[in-house]
């Protein structure tokens, strides 16, 4: 795994994409890409998550 990329849990911004502007948090890290939760359905309560790739997105420090 490279260094740049986000790990388990933690928030990143994502620059690139569908959901440009968002932050989430990191639910799983893959191969070329990180699945986040970016917030909860209001009426289901479920999880909205999205993917995204490495080179789209920035570590929140």
């Amino acid at each position: 795994m490279n260094l740049n990329h986000a790990k388990v849990g933690e928030t990143i911004h994502v620059v690139k994409g569908e959901q440009k502007g968002k932050k989430g948090e990191v639910v799983t890290v893959r191969e070329n890409s990180v699945i986040i939760k970016i917030g909860e359905n209001a009426t289901t309560g479920e999880p909205i998550k999205t993917v995204v790739n490495h080179k789209n997105y920035k570590r929140v420090k």
